[in-house]
């Protein structure tokens, strides 16, 4: 960024030098009379050359809810910059300018500059970087990739909403017929996954839309064609990446969408329930609304506070921005009130029916004999319900719908069932609970829910949500209407993301609990090594489709490796067993220690010490490789001849190596580049852990049983020496062993002889994904 700025800044100077001549002109010629502030109802014009488009200002424009008129200036030519004059006979002129007035002017909520005092001034900062760098010619590429860079871990350019620095970065990038040529080659990846993300904020689309609708072939020109909501070749970019936001949400209005993400407390959340929480990020945050994270506690058999807790900790961990966290149980009083109206009402009657009786008679629409009881008989039975006594225990209220219905969940399906289990949070207080089919419209309803995303899967359940909702509004006056939007699962193959399944391989402890690294769940998934960044990625690329696939993992892993590889410090390690001594005939009389790089290629990796001997160890597997008389690369030592190798006479395995060092040898000659540890009691032990999928079949048909696909072992562990840099690693902290792969430290070395626990990282490559050998 230093050698980008330093290069803008001249052109900067020359731009600032301009617009101040140019505004001290235009003040003398008002200042005989007093320059009036543009008032209420006084709407600017925004005027500028037709090729080059001010996308920022109207974007900013529509996001602050600011009112301007824009049409291009038939007069105007390239040394034309956009201009905000208003009807005082001020104006503004230059993107930056106009932008904050935008901001400032707007009536609408918004966050284009953030009420921190810092955070705003980095949106300044920002703005007139971008305005100075991000144009074209030969310096825009350096730019690009320092910007790609900067926003490898973001997701805006400041804090954890759009700014004034996001939207004029995206006019910059929007309006340079250059960005689609460096979006399409790859080398800004990030850059062009926030560039997407951004064009399809509404206010940034029908921005672009209402620019380009000006009919005007050389506007049109001017504009890089990357218009994700517009464009048919943007549509099919995102298909191929796996996914697209190019929906509009039914009825949506910005400001005013409210969504939830409602997570049942009976485990932790999983990759598929992570999907669910980003997509109601996004969508909220497109259309400027609110997120209620919601716990739906309405069945405390399964509930533990211990589920609470960890799901807290899962959507911190997701960074998940939400309004406010409820429960469904702070409703339970309004649905109890609730219930005795729609029984009152005839919608509700009830049934003492057997479960599996119950349920084969609603697969034959064949309808219960309790069905046409009175409303007298439906509340006495109500009230034993609600004591929990033994006539309401074997009762339950059923909705009256349509048991004729082809669509088996308008089958009078159960509103109301007991529960003498002690719920977390109103204890034993209640006996009686509502169904989730119940409680989910009504309170959806009632907390504001504009819109409630569900996964395609509950399709067949959208016509019993508003038949419930309906049925509901007619009883309780006042409950809003709610949009139901469904989108596809998230599959994931030899992955099974049942919880009452994942509950079975925990108590039947076959792993850890649910926080194993071979577990599906958010927790179990970053304690393998996925940072949040790149799940985040990765679900945000699947975007909102209605297609169900299921995923591979090395799609997520790749993205992992994108991210951790650049960073991550290299270290070395030695497998125990086998391990092969090698004396260096020339090697040095004395211990040395030398300091190098953690990172050859990342500086603040910091630095290590590589400590050389004149004996040292290498693993059996490269031994197994060498001859007599080759020549060989120590990897950050140098070359060395093979004098002779040493086997055990029963094994005919390598024993002992004699090699004589090489200073003056080319590594780029050698066969083979082998990693070495000195022999040393400074090196530390490491526990090196695999894992396995759980399960081995791809897709699992829900008719078969999961317990006979299981994979009979899913963790291996091997013993290795370490590098003595290794003894200041922390939990959690990403590493590559040399010639290895990449590593998460999962249990930290706290005393002598205790092995550090590394658990080994997928890299997105077939081979880290296979089954392995059993």
């Amino acid at each position: 960024f230093r050698a980008c700025h330093s290069r803008c800044m001249r052109t900067q100077l020359k731009q600032a030098c301009s617009w101040l001549t140019s505004t001290l002109l235009k003040f003398g010629a008002a200042s005989a009379s007093t320059m009036a502030a543009p008032g209420v109802g006084m709407v600017p014009t925004l005027t500028f050359w037709e090729r080059n488009v001010p996308f920022a200002s109207m974007a900013a424009a529509k996001l602050a809810g600011a009112a301007v008129d824009a049409h291009p200036d038939p007069t105007a030519t390239k040394e034309t910059i956009a201009t905000l004059a208003f009807p005082s006979g001020e104006q503004l002129v230059g993107q930056p300018l106009i932008v904050r007035y935008m901001a400032r002017a707007g009536t609408l909520q918004h966050t284009l500059y953030p009420t921190d005092a810092l955070a705003a001034t980095q949106v300044d900062q920002w703005i007139d970087y971008i305005n100075s760098a991000v144009v074209s010619g030969s310096n825009l590429e350096p730019v690009l990739v320092a910007l790609d860079a900067y926003l490898r871990f973001r997701t805006y350019m400041v804090g954890h909403a759009i700014t004034l620095a996001d939207v004029v970065l995206w006019g910059q990038l929007q309006g340079n017929p250059l960005w689609k040529k460096h979006k399409a080659g790859n080398k800004v990846v990030h850059l062009s996954r926030w560039f997407d993300h951004v064009t399809a904020v509404p206010g940034c689309s029908s921005a672009a839309d209402e620019l380009l609708a000006m009919d005007s072939k050389k506007l049109r020109a001017a504009a890089a064609p990357t218009i994700a909501v517009s464009g048919n070749s943007d549509k099919q970019a995102n298909a191929e990446a796996g996914g697209s936001f190019d929906i509009q949400l039914p009825g949506a209005e910005e400001g005013k969408v409210v969504t939830r993400f409602p997570p049942e407390p009976s485990g932790y959340l999983h990759i598929g329930h992570a999907k669910a929480a980003l997509l109601n990020q996004y969508f909220a945050d497109m259309y400027k609304g609110k997120l209620i994270v919601r716990f739906d506690d309405t069945n405390p058999s399964k509930e533990k506070e211990e589920f609470v807790e960890n799901i807290l900790k899962d959507i911190k961990d997701l960074g998940l921005r939400y309004e406010r966290l409820t429960y469904t149980s702070d409703y339970f009083p309004q649905m109890v009130e609730l219930g005795e109206k729609m029984i009152r009402a005839g919608n509700l009657y009830a049934d003492d029916t057997p479960v599996d009786q119950m349920r084969d008679e609603r697969m034959k629409h064949i309808e219960s004999k309790r069905r046409n009881r009175t409303v007298e008989e439906n509340l006495h039975a109500w009230e034993e319900m609600k004591k929990g006594s033994e006539e309401g225990l074997t009762t339950c209220m059923r909705f009256k719908l349509d048991m004729t219905s082809a669509n088996g969940t308008m089958r009078d399906p159960v509103a109301y069932r007991c529960n003498l289990s002690p719920h977390g949070r109103t204890g034993i207080k209640y006996k009686m609970y509502p169904t989730y089919d119940c409680a989910c419209p009504f309170v959806d309803s009632l907390e504001g829910v504009t819109h409630a995303l569900r996964t395609s899967e509950y399709r067949d359940r959208e016509e019993q949500y508003y038949w419930v909702l309906r049925t509901m509004q007619k009883l309780w006056p006042g409950l809003p209407n709610v949009h139901i939007w469904d989108y596809s699962r998230l599959n994931f193959v030899n992955t099974l993301l049942s919880k009452r399944k994942l509950q079975w391989f925990v108590d039947e402890g076959r792993v850890e609990g649910w926080f194993d690294p071979r577990m599906p769940t958010v927790q179990g998934i970053l304690r393998r090594g996925l940072r949040i960044e790149a799940l985040r990625e990765f679900i945000l690329m699947q975007g909102a489709s209605r297609n169900v696939t299921f995923q591979e993992w090395d799609k997520i892993w790749s993205i992992n490796k994108r991210m951790i590889d650049p960073v991550c410090p290299r270290h070395t390690a030695i497998e125990t067993k086998g391990y092969v001594s090698v004396t260096m005939t020339n090697g040095p009389e004395a211990p040395e220690y030398l300091t190098v790089p953690r990172h050859k290629k990342y500086a603040p990796a910091g630095m290590k010490t590589q400590l050389r001997t004149s004996t040292i160890w290498l693993e059996q597997v490269d031994a197994k490789e060498l001859s007599e008389g080759e020549e060989v690369t120590l990897m950050d030592w140098g070359n060395a001849f093979v004098r002779t190798i040493i086997k055990d006479a029963n094994s005919s395995t390598p024993c002992s190596i004699t090699m004589e060092l090489n200073p003056g040898g080319d590594p780029k000659k050698t066969k083979w580049k082998l990693t070495w540890l000195a022999q040393s009691d400074e090196v530390v032990p490491l526990n090196l852990v695999d894992f396995d999928y759980l399960i081995n079949k791809k897709k699992v048909d829900e008719d078969e049983d999961f317990k006979e696909l299981l994979t009979p072992v899913t963790k291996f562990e091997v013993a290795a020496f370490g590098d003595s840099n290794m003894r200041t690693l922390q939990k959690g902290d990403i590493i590559q062993l040399e010639r290895k792969g990449y590593y998460i430290v999962d249990v930290p070395l706290v005393k002598a002889g205790q092995p550090i626990v590394l658990f080994s990282i997928p890299d997105g490559r077939a081979k880290s994904q296979a089954l392995k050998p059993q």
